[in-house]
């Protein structure tokens, strides 16, 4: 009889939760989960593509609080690719796509990113579908399983520090 490789049991997260992205030194950003979604998006600024020896880069910049333009950090990443993404509205537009890690739950992972502006949007970050596989299991009733940034974050992302 062969023995079944196991995997370890998924952590359960909620709708919305903290991550860090610690790849390029942003270490809170709010985010929704959203299972509806197959890639994730961050609110990005200023996206602009260029070429560095030969391979095509992204230069954007990334506010991290919620309806704030303070700390903003300034990222440069290889460009994977342009994706046309379909919004909940239906509409799709292309979005230039990064690869980083981010950390959910205490688990690190390698996540692809679309670069858009969502200024509309509650939260600066959208967790999709590729990078919640295999790891976690999301509970639709709760919030912030994977741990909260001491409070005096909490307020800067609120717009009070």
């Amino acid at each position: 009889m062969t023995p079944t490789r196991r995997h370890p049991a998924p952590l359960t997260i909620g709708w919305r939760e903290w991550v860090s992205l610690p790849d390029w030194g942003v270490p809170w950003v709010k985010a929704k989960v959203d299972t509806g979604a197959r890639t994730s998006a961050l609110h990005a600024f200023d996206v602009e593509t260029f070429d560095r020896a030969g391979e095509r880069w992204a230069r954007f910049t990334i506010h991290p609080w919620q309806d704030a333009h303070a700390d903003p950090v300034l990222v440069e990443a290889p460009l994977l690719d342009h994706r046309a993404v379909r919004s909940s509205s239906g509409s799709a537009h292309e979005r230039p796509v990064v690869h980083t890690s981010m950390r959910l739950a205490g688990l690190v992972m390698a996540v692809e990113v679309t670069l858009t502006r969502r200024d509309e949007m509650g939260f600066r970050m959208l967790i999709g579908r590729q990078a919640l596989r295999r790891a976690f299991l999301v509970d639709p009733a709760r919030s912030y399983l994977g741990g909260r940034p001491p409070q005096e974050i909490r307020r800067r992302n609120r717009g009070r520090s």
